[in-house]
């Protein structure tokens, strides 16, 4: 196992992981006590506004897509970290104090979740390009895939420690948590060797600096062919929170721990995904491809299930195709751009991979109807809302509100 945890033999990255997974775990938990707070105490089980908060934190990536890339281009990744992370934690404890103090409200979420989508969207890049800062070229691939295993290792961890303490403290002390969890990762930006770090030279700002990475991909068949197939994957077949609740709950009748069940055994596939691609030396186009394949070889197995347990084994099959493919996807697209130009291109893939979750559900949804291998399920919508209901549950089975992008 050397070779999968190899990026961990640097003092830089294991200082930033560690501090990662702590900040991770934090996320998780107050994405579940958001939705839950909005859900149970702001709403009378209102699922739409669960969605409203959930696209408002997405939105901006997609608005703010010319700016994010450009900053992580050209200002010192390290210092612009240094404020996103310390901004997000001051918003995440602004929430909570209104929460404790019993003063929030529905549209008090909405504009939080609104800032802290604005303050990601220009946290993500500069932290996915910043990894190649900590272990070089030669290791970026590993450490793309430890992260995305941090990230679904904590999706496990993050809503059951959560589920326990919303129902002893409430929801606010999640948020005040999360806030605390902010220092970690404050702590081990602040403990990097900077003589150990992969510095490159910053792009020179021009006159079209912002636009210099939509022209820069699309002279590059090769990230074009990546970039497509990412949005039609991800438009249309990573939106697990609506595809698990409805089958878990209108086909298989289970209530929210058969949920959360289904989605522990998601993220046991993705943790697994992400583990196998770590081992690997380098990504590769056909590997893309494989994953990509296999991942909808899985959904039309999955569909056609007719019973819960086989249900979870294709999920299993899912977790580490979908797995595979993004963190191909990303190694990728980071390896074969040029380092002044990695912030811009990788800001356009996570727009991708968050601003076109939203456009399948809603595609389907207008449909009307579901039909299953078990038989017809009608009236989606209803369907959708006891679906969001179950994935708003902390207590069995966490929170699926997320890309795979970490």
């Amino acid at each position: 196992m050397k070779g999968t945890f190899r990026s961990l033999r640097g003092f830089n990255y294991r200082t930033w992981a560690a501090g990662g997974i702590v900040s991770n775990v934090g996320t998780w938990m107050q994405r579940t006590a958001q939705d839950w707070l909005v859900l149970t105490q702001l709403t009378h089980n209102n699922a739409t506004a669960v969605g409203v908060v959930m696209a408002l934190q997405f939105a901006p990536q997609v608005l703010l897509l010319p700016l994010t890339g450009f900053a992580a281009d050209h200002l010192d990744r390290r210092k612009l970290l240094f404020t996103t992370q310390a901004t997000l934690g001051a918003l995440a404890l602004g929430l909570g104090l209104l929460t404790l103090w019993g003063h929030v409200r529905l549209w008090h979420v909405d504009v939080f979740a609104f800032l802290l989508g604005c303050v990601t969207a220009f946290d993500a890049p500069a932290r996915q390009t910043f990894v190649a800062e900590l272990v070089g070229e030669e290791d970026l691939s590993n450490a793309v895939a430890l992260n995305s295993t941090s990230f679904h290792a904590a999706r496990m961890l993050g809503p059951a420690i959560a589920g326990v303490l919303i129902s002893w403290v409430g929801s606010g002390w999640m948020f005040v948590i999360n806030a605390a969890s902010f220092g970690a990762v404050l702590c081990s930006l602040s403990l990097l060797r900077a003589n150990e770090l992969h510095v490159r030279d910053r792009a020179p700002r021009t006159r079209w600096g912002l636009l210099e990475g939509f022209a820069y991909v699309w002279k590059r068949p090769d990230l074009k062919a990546v970039l497509i197939m990412f949005f039609l994957i991800g438009t249309f077949g990573l939106n697990f929170p609506i595809f698990i609740s409805t089958m878990a709950v209108s086909v298989f009748g289970q209530g929210a721990s058969g949920y959360g069940l289904l989605t522990s055994i998601m993220a046991i596939g993705s943790v697994t995904g992400a583990l196998l691609s770590a081992r690997r030396a380098q990504p590769r186009l056909g590997l893309l491809v494989i994953g990509a394949a296999v991942f909808g070889a899985g959904l039309l197995l999955a569909a056609v299930m007719p019973a819960f347990a086989l249900f979870g084994v294709m999920l299993v099959v899912i977790g580490v195709s979908a797995q595979t493919f993004t963190t191909t996807a990303n190694s990728m697209v980071q390896l074969s751009t040029a380092p002044a130009m990695r912030g811009r291109v990788l800001a356009i893939l996570l727009a991708i991979a968050l601003g076109g979750t939203p456009l399948g559900p809603r595609r389907r949804v207008g449909r009307g109807h579901v039909r299953s291998a078990p038989g017809a399920v009608r009236g989606r919508r209803g369907g959708l809302r006891r679906g969001a209901r179950w994935a708003a549950l902390p207590r069995e089975g966490g929170y699926f509100f997320s890309r795979m992008t970490a």
